[in-house]
């Protein structure tokens, strides 16, 4: 026997690893509370430059383009019309769907909101998700469906669907540009992948080697205090985030789609991302009339990141569980 058969079966001293994917969607869910942690309590420690803050503090972008083009690499012609179905349903489901209830409800109360939630506290929360969770999860217990409906993730990324729901406040104006963008690494990810299979093979382990430490990257941006501030109001927002959103791309799961028992992935859609926390001061900055929201709804949507990415995952390896689809779809 080789030294290399040695070590590839050599038992761990400590199971990280297999601990952190008995815990759902724990990949990513542990190294995002790790680094909010440290972002919170020694925000200055990962910035000494070099090699340590390029890893540990500025790499979830890139990483996260490595990842989406991992994905659009085992995107072949033969599954790009389910894909984009799948993708479609998300969208619908966790975005427009709630976007438009919500924007009706802000018609009928005013931006004001109700119980301390503003109607730009809701749109920001409601109308996005956490894209990287997605592949986490769907990188687990999904397929090649699941994973690219990423997709839905990277069109409702951002402000845009605020400002374009906002729109009758002159806010309607999005950078198209960034939405392509976006895209772009996806989208040469199947090219490559069609162009040269072993490409695909090449790539499928990136899932497990990068989210831990993008995840981990994301969390620093997390400041545990603004969570704590956004208090009751925040952790409502997000068990309602998780609840609505997840329920109705359930419904699409099992009804539109028909997927049965893995009708339950649909819940790890119910997320905010982490950039949404910037999305009240963008709509603030373009529209003075939600300024006075602004603050508050920063603080509840930050709330509303922790308490979903925790909360999905969770329920969604539940309904899972329930329906007899805890497996891999792959395997």
């Amino acid at each position: 026997m080789s030294r290399t058969d040695v070590i590839e079966g050599e038992r761990p001293r400590v199971p990280l690893f297999a601990t952190m994917n008995r815990i759902p969607g724990g990949l990513m869910l542990v190294p995002l509370v790790l680094g909010s942690v440290i972002g919170t309590f020694a925000p200055d420690a990962l910035g000494i430059g070099s090699f340590t803050t390029a890893l540990f503090q500025d790499s979830a972008l890139p990483l996260i383009a490595l990842l989406i083009f991992m994905t659009g690499t085992q995107v072949t012609g033969r599954t790009s019309g389910p894909v984009l179905a799948h993708a479609g349903v998300v969208l619908l489901m966790k975005s427009l769907v709630p976007a438009g209830l919500i924007v009706l409800l802000g018609l009928v109360v005013g931006i004001d909101g109700f119980w301390g939630l503003s109607i730009l506290g809701l749109l920001a929360a409601f109308d996005n998700s956490n894209g990287g969770l997605w592949l986490a999860f769907t990188g687990r217990y999904g397929d090649s469906r699941d994973r690219g409906a990423y997709l839905a993730s990277a069109i409702n990324d951002g402000p845009f669907f605020t400002l374009l729901f906002l729109g009758a406040s002159g806010l309607g104006d999005i950078p198209l540009l960034a939405l392509v963008a976006a895209l772009v690494p996806f989208l040469l990810g199947m090219l490559v992948g069609n162009l040269d299979s072993q490409w695909r093979d090449v790539l499928r382990p990136v899932p497990n080697i990068v989210i831990p430490f993008f995840a981990f990257a994301l969390g620093t941006g997390i400041d545990l205090g603004s969570v704590v501030t956004g208090g009751l109001t925040g952790l409502v927002m997000g068990v309602a985030v998780v609840l609505i959103t997840g329920s109705l791309v359930y419904v699409g799961y099992r009804f539109l789609l028909r997927r049965g028992r893995k009708s339950g992935i649909g819940f790890a859609a119910a997320t905010t991302a982490g950039n949404a926390i910037a999305t009240p001061g963008v709509v603030a900055a373009a529209d003075p009339r939600f300024a006075e929201f602004a603050g508050t709804a920063t603080a509840q949507v930050a709330a509303s990141v922790l308490v979903t990415a925790i909360l999905a995952p969770l329920v969604a390896s539940f309904v899972l569980k329930r329906a007899g689809g805890l497996t891999s779809e792959d395997a």
